[in-house]
């Protein structure tokens, strides 16, 4: 923001900032990320006496200022926030402090509020300076409005005011972003015509970018040639612009000739032009071509980080290279380039999926003698593969050792276990794990519910899947229409059709509601449910997988409140009532 200049940042301490907002009334604190835009006084709200003299006022200074510092951070919705403060409290805004703002909802991609602004500068009275036209002009070229971007850069002319090179590179960004390259060419042209106007290394960066979008890579071309010949000398992200365009069309032999013209134009690859030559061999699939280019990575002066590494092993894992992944963790030592969480999860993934555990737990072993920390995405690798192993008491055993190591396990790992158990018709275990996973405050999602109907519509239990209909309510979770066909499949499979529709019929009252009211599932089990002995055949009587026979259960008919587990708050408990029906050698990296 050129208006930046004007403030003395060092008066704004963060202690000032507290004290002002207590004084004024003028909270920095996001309100809603949507929140609208406050152009007017509320009613009752008494207006600023300097504001209404249009006198200086100290406090609009203040709170403009702040909000040039809050966009400088990175935190334009904050500032839109001390907007809307400011004119609740009874201020008018300056220009200043309108440009600022302009400039934050440009960030934010808010275009719908470009207009309403340039119309409040015109309705407070306030005349446009070079720095407004020029947001504006930014903030219709962001959106790609061009038609507009122009419109405005003729009533800057008409105010008097010259469009800058800045103001031109704007447009040429803003036919870019349109897909419009050509005007983006023309528009330089014009540069030409102006006094006092010359493209700079901006310039021509913005239309190579623009031509680059649309895959024009002769044109591209051309615009670095005339830079050398106007004088300008084509910098890393000149190149770098070029270089993506090849990266992501599969032209890498175009771009690793495009590395040999920058070193001898003098331009010094730097570390992202080297992470975009390794990401386009990975797109065409030529992981070998990668790793070629890591060596070459030496003699040009780069050096590789961990992000490319963990790359190539991964590379290398998925096409079963095992001496790829050998060389990359030799090559990893050579440029003193240590490994971390994820470079072990990389090569713990690939034995998890192929079910060797033994060598999975190895690699995690490692991973913490070097000292590094599991994630908890490296537990969940693990649990994930003891479940695939059938082995769902290791799996359920990493939650208690997740705690101790102070890492606190998430819903996804508490529903991965809780499949295991589900998956060996373990319904009485995967309940238990269900309630850790309250009781350590982790809130169950729609998946883990689903999970759990699912292993009980396995087990020939289709009463208690029904009644995980209920308990999602205790959650405040709202079923899906899958979650409904799951539970009605399961009256299904044991040959209940009529409850199968019945649970059918359940979700079609409720699927056009917009809430789901604690009570809905309720009246419905009490109006549909039938009191008769239900004849189930195949079940066996326990939580495991029925076997053929012609045993008959009564299971209990849905009571007033179906729900069988509920959550006491107070204790921190979940209370139950009821019946609770060979691709790599193990790589040692140290």
């Amino acid at each position: 923001m050129g208006y930046i200049k004007e403030f003395d940042k060092a008066a704004i301490g963060s202690a000032f900032i507290l004290k002002d907002n207590r004084d004024n009334g003028l909270s920095t604190e996001e309100t809603s990320c949507d929140e609208a835009i406050q152009f007017y006084t509320p009613p009752g709200s008494i207006p600023c006496t300097f504001c209404a003299n249009d006198d200086s006022c100290h406090i609009v200074r203040t709170r403009t200022k702040m909000m040039n510092i809050l966009l400088d951070r990175g935190k334009p919705r904050e500032a839109r926030t001390v907007f809307n403060n400011l004119i609740r409290a009874g201020h008018k805004p300056s220009l200043v402090t309108y440009t600022t703002l302009l400039a934050s909802l440009t960030v934010e991609k808010r275009f719908e509020y470009i207009h309403s602004i340039i119309s409040q500068v015109e309705e407070n009275g306030l005349k446009p300076d070079s720095v407004f036209f020029n947001a504006a002009v930014n903030a219709f070229a962001e959106l790609g409005d061009m038609e507009e971007a122009v419109k405005t850069l003729t009533r800057m002319k008409e105010n008097g005011m010259k469009p800058t090179t800045s103001t031109f590179n704007t447009l040429i960004k803003g036919y870019g972003i349109a897909g419009r390259p050509e005007e983006s060419a023309r528009m330089m042209e014009l540069m030409s015509k102006e006094e006092n106007v010359k493209p700079n290394l901006r310039t021509y960066n913005v239309l190579v970018r623009a031509w680059c979008n649309k895959t024009k890579f002769e044109e591209a071309r051309d615009v670095i040639s005339s830079m050398v010949v106007s004088g300008i000398q084509p910098d890393a992200i000149t190149y770098n612009t070029l270089l993506t365009a090849y990266a992501q069309n599969g032209h890498m032999n175009d771009g690793e000739d495009l590395i040999v013209e920058m070193r001898g134009n003098n331009v010094q690859p730097n570390e992202r032009t080297c992470g975009i030559v390794i990401a386009g061999y990975f797109k065409e699939g030529r992981i070998r071509d990668a790793l070629r280019f890591v060596y070459t990575m030496k003699d040009i002066g780069v050096r590789p980080n961990l992000i490319a590494f963990n790359s190539l092993i991964k590379g290398f894992l998925n096409t079963s290279d095992r001496d790829g992944v050998e060389e990359v963790l030799t090559l990893m030592g050579e440029f003193g380039v240590r490994p971390d969480v994820i470079t072990f999860s990389t090569i713990m993934n690939v034995w998890s999926t192929a079910g060797y555990m033994i060598k999975c737990r190895e690699i995690f072993d490692d991973m913490v003698a070097a000292g590094i920390k599991p994630d908890v995405h490296a537990y969940s690798i693990l649990a994930k593969g003891y479940v695939r192993a059938q082995e769902p008491d290791k799996a359920e055993e990493l939650l208690d050792g997740m705690t101790s190591s102070g890492v606190h396990p998430n819903v996804v790992i508490f529903t991965t276990v809780i499949s295991g158990w589900c998956s060996a018709g373990s319904m009485e275990s995967a309940i238990r794990v269900f309630q850790k996973m309250v009781e350590r405050n982790t809130s169950p999602n729609l998946k883990t519910f689903e999970t759990l109907i699912g292993g009980y519509a396995e087990a020939k239990k289709p009463w208690k899947a029904e009644e995980m209909l209920g308990l999602m309510e205790e959650f405040s979770i709202r079923p899906e229409k899958t979650t409904f066909q799951m539970v009605a499949e399961s009256w299904r499979a044991v040959g209940l059709t009529k409850e199968a529709n019945r649970v059918s019929g359940a979700y079609k009252k409720l699927d056009n509601r917009p809430a789901f009211p604690v009570e809905s599932l309720e009246k419905i089990y009490q109006k549909e449910a039938m009191n008769t002995r239900l004849q189930i055949p195949n079940i066996a009587a326990g939580d495991q997988k029925g076997s053929c026979g012609t045993n008959q259960i009564v299971p209990p008919p849905p009571t007033k409140t179906p729900p069988m587990v509920r959550r006491r708050r107070f204790q921190g408990q979940l209370c139950v009532s009821g019946q609770i029906a060979p691709i790599c050698t193990v790589l040692l990296l140290n």
